[in-house]
Order: structure tokens, then C-alpha cells, then sequence
């Protein structure tokens, strides 16, 4: 389980103080450490909301001079580029964002596809740049400031990073996590199912997708071994739908959720309850088991995670990260959307990554981690114990969730993706199935990113 947090200027909490379980506020173990990656952060002073409405620190995009990198005069950086607090960035509505290729400044030997995939990375980084220099120093902010031609004062420096701009998994998980109600010793949820709309990337038309609770995924259902769960769907389709629980060992075969196999499937305006114990930890999902192909495909799906009762050195970590694969909706997607729109995994130097993989869609995804390696420490949410190993990429086939832990030290941007080549890069550079593993210095460092982009960000 991930460490609980403390607050910047803030006394500890007492252990003898009570908690009533799924009521811990945004900023505890159950808010942004649980939703890791960029939002699992420890040290934020304020809520989300908060910092939705604060200005992130103004940062200086100017480089010193450093040998065999340019150094940027100010003469050639905008000045919105030289002190910029996301709240003040423009707004640039994208399809009329001047293209980089329009430059007369194509350097010797590329082509239109080096153009196109410089473009690509910065709409990933975006406003979000700046922070590099204090994060990374200034000798490799200068490399950095080369790589993505800075010079050329490019106008996605002025916008938020791609995926702040759409709709995120995990940080609606801590702006808006699904909490459940009591019932004597049942946790109830409830879900609706619905038509929807879906942005792949800020750029994309959004395109007709379902969702629970008017999103895909769904919010993370999240509960301790043991507990005795009860999931109220309510249909507002226009067709007919079933919900199975994947992984779950359900002791009453009439809560397996397969329609005439287990029951009717429940029509538009009715609901169907669900009903059964928790009976083991891990990663485990929830979807569409009716005309599945293509219900699940259009956005069916979510993560059901199932905390254990007696967590294990394996199962203690810094910050976490939930990768729900699908290969239908959008073409290639990580939790919705595909790169540069993919939320990236911020972490600091010695700290410990959880990443749980979910493959809800129909192909195997080798997804391949740069520069680190990943110790598989469960399959399937069965943990394998003194049989974890180490791999720098792990094959998830359909249906399958593979735990890992990432034990990071060293501090860089290194890509993170799919390792079928068509599902992550073509003649406009990356796309799809690609994420990004930022190490940071310090946990101060993480604390500037996450800041940044809660302040950008507009939860749909």
C-alpha cells in the first residue's frame, strides 16, 4: 500500500486519530498518493481545487550559456515564455495553432516527419517546460531546450501539456473519487451507464463512446479484502447491458454478470444490483459482458481494486499507477487516450512505483519500460510471492493485470509504451500507446509538476 502522505508546514497525523474508511480527504492515501503517477504526490499544500485556482510558480525559460548548446537571448523567446504562470497562459484553440512545419528554419537533412514528431512532444510537455530547469539543472535544461527548438518560439510553450487538456482517469479518481455509501456491513455503490462523448487527444474530434458514470474508464471502484460490496447500475443506453466483476470469485453464481447465463440483461431505465464479498486482493476490472465486443470496445470498462487485509513489503510503495489498456475506442489508447494526451508517471528519486496494467481491449501489448526495470510481483491479482522477476517489458494479453514495481534512482524523462511498433509510431511521430516515466530530483520537484497541472486542468 502506498506510504500515507504529509503535508508541507503540517503536523503528522495521529495514529489515534479516527478515520472513517473511503472518507479520507483528496490529499491521503486514498486521494493523490493512491492515484500516483503525475497525481501521486506527497507535499501538495492545497486540494486540487486549490490549485485549480492558483497560479503555478512563474518560471524563466532562459538558458545559460553552456558548451555545445545554445543558449536562448531574450530577443528570441516570447516574452509569455519568459515568466509564465499557467493560470495566464492564452488560450489557443488548437486548430488554428500555426504549424512548426511552417518555419523556414527546417534544419539540414529532416523531413516533414521530424517536423511533425517534434510537434508531437511539445504538446506533451507543453507550459510545463519551463519547470525543467530547476528540476533538471541547467546544463541538461539546455539539451533540453535544443531538442525541442525552442528558439523557433513555438505555440504549444504557451499552452497546458495535451493531457491536461482532456478528460483524466486518475485525476478525476482524486478530484472525484467514487465513495461509497453504508448499509450495515455493505459498501454500495452506484454506477450509471451512459452514452458519451470521448476526447482521444486535445486535437481529435471527440468521437461516440459509453462510460460509467459518464466517463472510460470508469471511476476506480476501490474496496479492503474482505468487504461485503454492492454495485447498483442504473442503464441509460439505449440497448441493453450486463456488468461482470473480472477476477472476482463469486460465491453466488447469479452475481457473475454474463447475460443468460447468469441473468437478463437489464434494459434501458432499469437497474441491476450486484452483490458479493471481497474476497481477495489485487487488481481486477469491471466491464460489459453484453455484445461485449462492442460495448467493452466503446468504453465499458473500469478497475476494481481490491486492497489486502495484510499488505506485504510488495505491496508498500510510493505512488501508483492504473494502465487500462484498450485497442478499439480511438485506436490505441492508455486510460482513454492515446499519447501526447496520456497522463505521464512523475516520481523522485527513491521512491517506489506501483504500475497496474489492465488489458480491456482485444491484443497483446508488450508494454516496455527505458532505462528501468520492472519487477512483476503479481499476475492476474494473484501475487507471485518469492517468484517476482525482473523484465523491461511484460507482454499483457486480454483480459490479463500484471503488478509491477518500479524501483527508480536515476533522474530523466524515459519513454514507457507499447512495444508493437504500429501501435505507437508512425510517419507523424508518436502516437497511441506511449507513455513517459519522469524522475525528478526530489519529491519538492514532483510536488512543481503536480501543482502545475491541477492548475491547468478541467475535470469533464
Amino acid at each position: 500500500m502506498p506510504v500515507e502522505p504529509t503535508l508541507p508546514n503540517q503536523p503528522a497525523a495521529s495514529p489515534a486519530e479516527p478515520v472513517q474508511d473511503g472518507e479520507k480527504s483528496a490529499l491521503s492515501r486514498r486521494g493523490f498518493l493512491r492515484a500516483a503517477g503525475v497525481v501521486g504526490l506527497t507535499g501538495v499544500a492545497a486540494s486540487v481545487a486549490a490549485c485549480q485556482a492558483a497560479a503555478a510558480p512563474g518560471w524563466s525559460f532562459a538558458a545559460p550559456a553552456t558548451p555545445g548548446a545554445p543558449s536562448l537571448a531574450p530577443s528570441v523567446v516570447p516574452s509569455a515564455m519568459a515568466s509564465m504562470a499557467p493560470s495566464v497562459a492564452p488560450s489557443v484553440a488548437p486548430s488554428v495553432m500555426p504549424s512548426a512545419s511552417a518555419t523556414p528554419n527546417m534544419p539540414a537533412g529532416w523531413t516533414e516527419h521530424d517536423i511533425a514528431a517534434r510537434d508531437v512532444v511539445r504538446r506533451y510537455i507543453g507550459n510545463l517546460a519551463p519547470a525543467f530547469k530547476d528540476i533538471y539543472g541547467p546544463v541538461a535544461f539546455a539539451k533540453l531546450v535544443d531538442i525541442l527548438g525552442a528558439q523557433d518560439g513555438y505555440p504549444q510553450l504557451q499552452l497546458p501539456p495535451a493531457f491536461s487538456q482532456v478528460s483524466q482517469l486518475i485525476l478525476n479518481d482524486v478530484i472525484a473519487p467514487l465513495k461509497p455509501e453504508t448499509d450495515g456491513e455493505w459498501k454500495v455503490f452506484r454506477l450509471s451507464i451512459d452514452e458519451i462523448v470521448q476526447k482521444i487527444d486535445e486535437l481529435k474530434a471527440p468521437v461516440a463512446a459509453l462510460g460509467y458514470n459518464k466517463q472510460t474508464p470508469g471511476p476506480t471502484i476501490r474496496v479492503n479484502e474482505g468487504d461485503k460490496v454492492r454495485a447498483i447500475f442504473t442503464n441509460n443506453l439505449k440497448e441493453t447491458t450486463g456488468v461482470h466483476f473480472h477476477g472476482v470469485e463469486f460465491e453466488n453464481f447469479f452475481m457473475d454478470g454474463v447475460p443468460f447465463v447468469t441473468q437478463k440483461p437489464f434494459a434501458p431505465g432499469e437497474s441491476f444490483t450486484y452483490e458479493f464479498t471481497a474476497s481477495r486482493a489485487g487488481s481486477l476490472m469491471y466491464h460489459s459482458h453484453h455484445n461485449a465486443t462492442d460495448q467493452v470496445g466503446r468504453g465499458l470498462l473500469g478497475a476494481f481494486i481490491v486492497d489486502p487485509k495484510q499488505p506485504t513489503a510488495v505491496d508498500t510503495f510510493d505512488r501508483e499507477y492504473t494502465w487500462i489498456s484498450n485497442d478499439v475506442l480511438g485506436g490505441f489508447t492508455i486510460n482513454g487516450h492515446g499519447f501526447p494526451a496520456v497522463l505521464p508517471i512523475v516520481a523522485a528519486v527513491g521512491e517506489k512505483v506501483r504500475v497496474r496494467y489492465m488489458n480491456e481491449g482485444t491484443m497483446y501489448h508488450p508494454f516496455h519500460s527505458h532505462g528501468y526495470k520492472q519487477t512483476i510481483v503479481a499476475r492476474d491479482g494473484y501475487p507471485l510471492g518469492a517468484n517476482a522477476y525482473g523484465a523491461d517489458t511484460v507482454t499483457v494479453g486480454p483480459g490479463e493485470r500484471w503488478d509491477v514495481n518500479i524501483a527508480v534512482d536515476r533522474p530523466g524523462l524515459w519513454a514507457y509504451h507499447c512495444h508493437i511498433l504500429p501501435h505507437v509510431e508512425g510517419a507523424d511521430g508518436m502516437f497511441g500507446m506511449v507513455n513517459v516515466l519522469i524522475v525528478v530530483p526530489t519529491k519538492a520537484d514532483v510536488d512543481a509538476v503536480i501543482q502545475a497541472v491541477a492548475s491547468q486542468y478541467t475535470p469533464t
